[in-house]
C-alpha cells in the first residue's frame, strides 16, 4: 500500500482539532467539502473509516482515534524538522497562525500585520477572528491574542497594541432626548441596551467601578446581535444605548451621532498580549513576528 499523502493526514489532524468539518475549514481558509474529500482520500487509501459522521455530528472510530494520537505528535516533528531549515536564512519563510478576538482583528491587528509582512516575504499570516477561548497549540494554531484576565499560567505573554484600552456606554442624541441620560450605572436597568452576544452564546453583564465601588447590570434591550456593526447602526438610530470598545465608537462620538455616558465609572484596562506556550522550539515565523512586536515604540 502506498503511502497516504502528507497534506491528507494533515487535514485528518485539522478536523479531530476543530471537532468539526466547517471549524477546521475556517482556520485553515478553505471549503469544509475540501476537507470532505482529503478525509474521504485518506480513508480510501488505508482502507478504513476514521470518523463517523452524520449531518449534526463526528466522532472518531477506534482506528481513527488511534490513528490521532499517534499522528499529532509526528505532525508537530514535521514541522519543527522543515522549521529547523529556517535559521539558514536571513528571513523566515512558513506560515503564522493566529487566533485573535474580533476587536484586535479589525482594529489593532491590521497596520502591525501589514507592516510585518512587508518586512518578511517569505512569511504567510493566517488570522481566525473568534472571541472564543481555546487551546491555541491543540487548535492548530502558533498563538493567540488575548486579554490579561484570560491568560493561561503556562504561557509567554508579549504586548500587542495599546497599553490601555476603554469600553463606552453611548447614546444618540435622539435617544436620550426620549429616555434622559442615566447619571449612575444602576439607573442602566431603566434603559434599552443593545446587547453583545458571543458565539459561545455568553452575553456579559455591563461592569462599572469607580472610587472602589463595582456594579454589574444585567440590562434589557430589544437588540441582541454578535455583529457590532448592527449594534453600532442600532444605536445610532436612537433604538438603545451601546457598550462596547472604545475604538467602535470612535467615528460616531467624533461626528456627534452618538454620545458617551458615565465615563467616570469605565476606567481603562491593560490592551491585549500576544501569548504562545512556552516550549523550547518556536518556529521561525512565530519567533520573528514576537522579535518585531518587541522591537515596536511602546503604545
Amino acid at each position: 500500500m502506498a503511502a497516504p499523502d502528507l497534506d491528507d493526514l494533515d487535514a485528518f489532524a485539522a478536523i479531530v482539532r476543530a471537532g468539526g468539518f466547517r471549524i477546521a475549514a475556517a482556520r485553515r481558509g478553505v471549503s469544509a467539502s475540501a476537507l470532505s474529500e482529503a478525509l474521504r482520500r485518506l480513508e480510501a487509501k488505508l482502507g478504513v473509516r476514521l470518523i463517523n459522521r452524520t449531518t449534526r455530528a463526528m466522532t472518531l472510530t477506534d482506528a481513527g482515534a488511534q490513528l490521532y494520537e499517534r499522528l499529532a505528535p509526528a505532525l508537530g516533528e514535521v514541522s519543527a524538522a522543515l522549521d529547523a531549515v529556517n535559521s539558514f536564512r536571513d528571513s523566515p519563510v512558513g506560515t503564522l497562525r493566529l487566533n485573535v478576538p474580533t476587536i484586535v482583528a479589525r482594529v489593532i491587528l491590521p497596520p502591525l500585520v501589514s507592516r510585518f509582512l512587508h518586512e518578511h516575504p517569505g512569511v504567510t499570516v493566517e488570522v481566525t477572528a473568534e472571541d472564543t477561548f481555546i487551546d491555541v497549540l491543540a487548535a492548530g494554531f502558533d498563538a493567540g491574542v488575548r486579554y490579561d484576565e484570560r491568560l493561561e499560567r503556562d504561557m509567554i505573554a508579549v504586548p500587542l497594541g495599546p497599553r490601555q484600552q476603554r469600553f463606552l456606554l453611548a447614546g444618540a442624541p435622539s435617544y436620550f432626548a426620549a429616555h434622559g441620560r442615566p447619571k449612575h450605572p444602576s439607573e442602566v436597568l431603566d434603559h434599552s441596551v443593545i446587547r453583545h452576544r458571543f458565539a459561545s452564546g455568553v452575553s456579559h453583564p455591563l461592569e462599572f467601578e469607580k472610587d472602589g465601588e463595582i456594579v454589574r447590570v444585567v440590562p434589557e434591550g430589544r437588540l441582541v446581535s454578535n455583529a457590532i456593526e448592527i449594534e453600532v447602526a442600532a444605536a445610532i438610530e436612537g433604538l438603545g444605548l451601546i457598550a462596547t470598545f472604545e475604538e467602535f465608537l470612535a467615528a460616531p462620538l467624533a461626528s456627534g451621532a452618538l454620545e458617551s455616558v458615565l465615563d467616570d465609572w469605565l476606567p481603562p484596562f491593560s490592551g491585549p498580549f500576544l501569548y504562545y506556550h512556552s516550549r523550547r522550539h518556536m518556529p521561525g515565523p512565530l519567533r520573528a513576528f514576537v522579535d518585531f512586536l518587541k522591537r515596536r515604540p511602546k503604545a
